[in-house]
């Protein structure tokens, strides 16, 4: 067993959750301190200048220079494993591994034979240096080489956690990010899992449009609006949802279009019901489970949480209710898959990712001596 410290900076380009467990990349023997480290205005910007030139880019021509925008990853990431060592007691050379997911800035899914591209910026030879631990990082490349989508990669981190803690099956695990994907585990099969579509991505950038706030605290916006009918068919018709499974996208790939002619509660409202009627609909695809369990920042949203259980007819219950912690379990689950590079199992398989193999993906960067 190995203490392995998992990173994640999500889409919502808020900061950089991270965990400390000890793990063999299979059980998980110890969960340790979490942290989080808020980016500043400026790094934000500075990384939200990268999405943006990513998405102009598009894979098409000479790739833009993300140097500044690994800098700001780089020494974000280095603060937050230096607090996590402090906060543990541990030191740097208890650490066995680092997990570093890096910062998505364009994902393509693969469309018909052709191959599906990602590109997951951070330096992880740099972090490497910077912490004097061995950095596992670029964890989708090898999924998407071999045909996959290249995401969700969380799904069999939540398939050990239900066997550890010998949950009931059937159930799905929803993670509730920038984009909305499901777990679905049943017995004696393998687990389940595709994006879905939004979830909190379309509703931040509408407050972030219309209030100049980062989200939709509490779901308070959305509460006071009502949804439009008309709007939310429009949004439904996306063709995202009439490809099957395995699926995967990227935030940016929704468009606030639709709901520009509503008043700000009205279009929040109507977000929101979008998020939880494709949810639904993608549970409904895969069966009844018997519970629904969330993770990831919109379950503190208690509006989109009625809103879910209202379309699927099973109110979704926070993690925390199974002892699983929702503002890490994405950061833990790039430390496990870590573990589980280093020892040579499979980060992705045919069910979650729709790569051909169960597949191996990540490198290792090891620190200079």
């Amino acid at each position: 067993m190995k203490y392995v410290i998992g990173l994640m900076s999500g889409t919502s380009l808020d900061g950089v959750d991270a965990a400390l467990i000890r793990t063999d990349g299979e059980r998980i023997a110890e969960f340790g301190v979490g942290e989080m480290y808020a980016y500043t205005e400026p790094e934000r910007a500075i990384l939200q200048s990268a999405v943006d030139a990513a998405l102009v880019w598009n894979f098409e021509g000479e790739e833009p220079d993300f140097t500044a925008a690994e800098a700001v990853l780089t020494t974000s990431h280095a603060k937050l494993v230096a607090a996590v060592i402090r906060a543990s007691g541990l030191t740097a050379r208890d650490i066995a591994l680092i997990g570093f997911h890096g910062q998505t800035v364009l994902h393509r899914a693969p469309v018909g034979r052709r191959k599906g591209k990602t590109r997951q910026i951070g330096n992880g030879e740099a972090l490497a240096a910077e912490t004097g631990i061995d950095v596992v990082y670029d964890f989708r490349s090898d999924d998407i080489a071999g045909g996959g989508q290249g995401a969700p990669l969380a799904p069999l981190y939540h398939a050990a956690l239900a066997a550890q803690d010998q949950l009931e099956l059937p159930l799905a695990v929803v993670n509730l990010g920038g984009v909305a994907n499901v777990t679905w585990l049943a017995p004696d099969a393998d687990p389940v899992a595709f994006d879905t579509g939004p979830a909190n991505g379309l509703i931040d950038a509408w407050c972030r449009q219309r209030l100049g706030t980062s989200h939709d605290s509490n779901g308070e916006l959305a509460a006071r609006g009502k949804i439009d009918p008309a709007a939310l068919k429009v949004l439904m018709k996306h063709p995202f949802f009439a490809k099957p499974p395995p699926k995967s996208l990227d935030r940016w790939d929704f468009s606030l279009d639709p709901v520009q002619h509503l008043g700000d509660a009205d279009g929040a409202a109507t977000l929101t019901a979008f998020t939880a009627r494709t949810i639904a609909a993608a549970i409904d695809q895969l069966g009844q489970p018997g519970r629904i369990l969330a993770t990831g920042g919109g379950r503190h949203n208690p509006v989109l949480m009625r809103m879910m259980g209202e379309a699927m007819g099973v109110r979704p219950e926070a993690v925390e209710r199974v002892g699983w912690r929702g503002d890490l379990l994405e950061a833990e689950a790039f430390a496990w898959l870590a573990a589980r590079v280093a020892a040579g199992l499979p980060t992705s398989i045919p069910s979650t990712t729709g790569v051909s193999r169960p597949t191996c993906g990540g490198l290792i960067a090891h620190p200079r001596l």
